[in-house]
């Protein structure tokens, strides 16, 4: 299981949202470069880095901060925020990230994204889902958490069966920042119908309890750490050894 160091971006500043809301947030950082050479120094291989000002903006806007990142760490990136066409994509591995995030796109145009996956690779994308539990069913939202596409995480999902194994991230929007632990029952449904997708958990841990269970559960390929790690409930190093 790949631990998933996050770095998330708003106006140059390393920030925690909780449940995505730009007027929840928590500075951590005006040093994002130092950041990820620390979290590189601790042991990481990955970092998950998100361009919050470009989500809300609907398309990459600290692309120069996001340059030195990548350039100042041998870790491989995955990254987005605000990708809505395939210059976005072309710009972001430009940038030297290893593989791309892309979120409402993959919720709202799966017709357009399935080319995006034959041009750049399975292994280029991720898709992020972010998703409300309502009545017991997962059901997708877009636009920074604040839409409801209407449809079912399967449904969505569903649309990319002629893509195995697929690159998934998917994000409890209710545990997001919460520290109340993952939705492991979410990820267990999601293995058991979708067993060959390569499964990112994302949401929710609080210690490296959370770790433990989402490894020994055997569902997820990798999750992503994030308030958590940046408010000291453990070190990267001691989640990397979990």
């Amino acid at each position: 299981m790949v631990i998933y160091p996050a770095i998330d971006l708003l106006d140059g500043r390393c920030v925690r949202l909780r449940q995505g809301d730009f007027d929840a947030k928590t500075e951590f950082s005006d040093d994002p470069v130092g950041v990820a050479q620390g979290f590189q120094a601790a042991g990481s291989g990955w970092l998950h880095m998100v361009d919050l000002s470009g989500a809300r903006a609907g398309k990459p806007v600290q692309t120069d901060l996001m340059r030195r990142v990548a350039a100042g760490t041998k870790a491989k990136i995955q990254t987005g925020g605000g990708v809505r066409d395939a210059g976005a994509i072309e710009t972001l591995l430009d940038l030297g990230a290893t593989r791309v995030i892309v979120g409402s796109k993959a919720v709202s145009d799966p017709v357009t994204v399935t080319q995006w996956l034959r041009r750049f690779g399975v292994e280029r994308i991720l898709l992020a889902l972010d998703v409300r539990i309502e009545d017991g069913m997962p059901y997708a939202a877009t636009h920074g958490w604040v839409k409801g596409s209407g449809l079912s995480l399967w449904a969505v999902i569903d649309a990319y069966a002629d893509f195995p194994p697929l690159h998934v991230m998917c994000t409890d929007i209710g545990r997001d920042g919460m520290m109340t632990g993952p939705n492991i029952q979410l990820y267990d449904v999601i293995r058991e119908r979708y067993p060959d997708m390569k499964l990112q958990a994302s949401g929710g841990v609080s210690g490296l309890e959370d770790l433990a269970a989402l490894r020994g559960s055997g569902l997820v390929d990798g999750v992503i750490v994030g308030k958590a790690l940046y408010a000291g409930k453990f070190t990267l190093a001691e989640a990397l050894a979990c």
